[in-house]
């Protein structure tokens, strides 16, 4: 019996180390994560069965495993790659800007907070919405606070982008990564942050098109095509509407 049990010791062997983590995914102990770039620098990405639970911009991954276990009471450990079907959408989602389609686990946020985050998804790149703009598309035009509290809580930002969000007289405003990681993430999507607080600082909320009559968000795709001969500035819906002025049906400015 030595003989024998002396033998299988001798075969004994080391598992290699990737092989608890894929435990840990597999059996949906831990949620998996791995490293992309961002227009403010690189950021983790986690994951689980129903999809990303979870990013945060850094690139150290002992202080983004720490933070997950503290916000999900759950570890997070380190993947070679997404499952291939979530890596293809999460890489275009990150290309064009695009995150509205990707699965997201929220299952830990309130019927509110969901909401606020959905709404936040349909805000294009290269856009901004003021904090009201979100309250009021999703039925609670009282709770603009509520909606800050809750974008401070995204457990996904950057893909849910709530850098877009941007304060009532539509300065850029705070993030909680900081004013200058919100700035680098409206520039890299091509939008001039020192000109949005150039608008705010004039007290220039919306802005019209002469020849059509319409009046948008200053970012809306359309007011950004518009030329500049032909751009009208107002302070107010109120104003805008007494010009005979009528609200863009794709932006909804009225609902800011």
């Amino acid at each position: 019996m030595d003989d024998v049990a002396t033998g299988l010791q001798a075969l004994r062997a080391e598992a290699p180390v990737t092989v608890l983590p894929a435990v840990l995914r597999r059996t949906g102990l831990a949620d998996g994560y791995v490293r992309r770039e961002s227009g403010a620098g690189p950021m983790f990405v986690a994951f689980n069965a129903d999809g990303i639970s979870a990013v945060r911009l850094g690139d150290d991954p002992d202080d983004f495993e720490e933070d997950f276990m503290h916000e999900f009471g759950r570890p997070a450990v380190p993947a070679d790659e997404l499952p291939a079907r979530l890596a293809r959408k999460l890489d275009r989602a990150l290309a064009s800007g695009k995150g509205r389609d990707l699965p997201y686990d929220l299952g830990g946020l309130s019927d509110f907070q969901a909401a606020v985050l959905r709404k936040t998804a349909e805000i294009p790149p290269g856009e901004v919405r003021p904090y009201s703009w979100i309250a009021r598309e999703i039925g609670k035009p009282g709770a603009v606070r509520a909606v800050g509290s809750a974008l401070n809580k995204n457990p996904v930002p950057v893909l849910i982008p709530c850098h877009r969000v941007v304060k009532a007289d539509g300065h850029v405003g705070r993030y909680a990564y900081g004013p200058e990681a919100k700035r680098a993430l409206l520039a890299a999507e091509g939008l001039d942050p020192a000109e949005l607080d150039d608008l705010a600082g004039r007290g220039v909320r919306y802005t019209g098109t002469a020849t059509t009559h319409i009046y948008c968000l200053p970012t809306c795709g359309h007011a950004q095509r518009t030329k500049r001969e032909n751009v009208v500035e107002f302070r107010s819906a109120a104003q805008a509407a007494g010009a005979g002025y009528r609200p863009c049906k794709v932006c909804r400015p009225a609902a800011a």
